[in-house]
């Protein structure tokens, strides 16, 4: 009886080292993550009529996808000659990140991939005064506020590397394709948040962020099999037994 659980035992441990000397295999780690887009702030130094200040969260669904949710608030103010403009409101964008490194690369600190967005865009717009020439001369008027809603698709190819422990810098092109500006054929926003330029069906931007990770689980995953040495023996030996039958 003694004998006999052993031989299991032994038998048990053989069939676990074998099968763990026939993976390749990585600790990943899954994380949150909370980043700030850090131009908007950049920019708002140097020029007070452009405030913007958006953020994002992501949850690693996996070792390769990620869901995300980013949200933001725009205040921009824009003159000109002949008229004055004004746009304020939030905006969202929810979708996925596919990371295109393998794990055994990307090991939770690094990314390199692309990106699916669909944006939610909810603003006031207003232009307090507009002149406008004609045969019988000058006309001043205004447009007074209007609450709109702009909807947006995003691609988004990107690049991020960890700098320290759990904090990672990063940034993201954005390649923006208008659904609706939410003022429709006559009377496009000239600017509105999560977006930019109104008049344009196809836009691009870039956003730079700077990340803290929050890892909440290590996964293991396997890379590949390792072929075992009495396979590759085989492999070597069947072509001079093949050529060796053919004589």
């Amino acid at each position: 009886m003694r004998r006999t659980f052993v031989y299991i035992i032994n038998l048990i441990m053989f069939l676990s080292s074998g099968f763990v000397q026939a993976q390749d295999t990585v600790l990943f780690p899954l994380s949150i993550k909370a980043g700030l887009e850090l131009s908007g702030p950049v920019i708002y130094l140097t020029d007070k009529s452009n405030l913007s200040i958006e953020g994002f969260l992501s949850f690693d669904r996996n070792e390769k996808m990620s869901y995300v949710m980013e949200a933001g608030y725009l205040n921009y103010k824009y003159s000109q000659y002949n008229y004055d403009y004004l746009s304020k409101g939030i905006f969202t964008r929810l979708g996925i990140d596919i990371n295109l490194l393998k794990p055994e690369m990307s090991v939770g600190r690094y990314w390199a991939g692309i990106g699916l967005r669909y944006g939610l865009s909810l603003f006031n717009s207003e232009t307090p005064s507009f002149q406008h020439e004609n045969y019988w001369g000058t006309i001043t008027s205004s447009i007074p506020p209007r609450t709109s809603m702009g909807h947006f698709l995003e691609f988004t190819p990107g690049v991020k590397t960890e700098l320290f422990k759990n904090l990672s810098i990063g940034w993201t092109i954005r390649l923006k394709l208008l659904i609706s500006g939410g003022g429709g054929r006559d009377l496009r926003p000239i600017y509105f948040p999560g977006y930019g330029n109104g008049g344009n069906r196809a836009a691009a931007g870039i956003s730079y962020f700077l990340t803290w990770n929050i890892p909440f689980k290590i996964k293991t995953v396997i890379t590949k099999p390792v072929v075992p040495e009495e396979a590759e023996e085989t492999e070597q030996e069947g072509p001079s037994q093949q050529a060796s039958g053919v004589r």
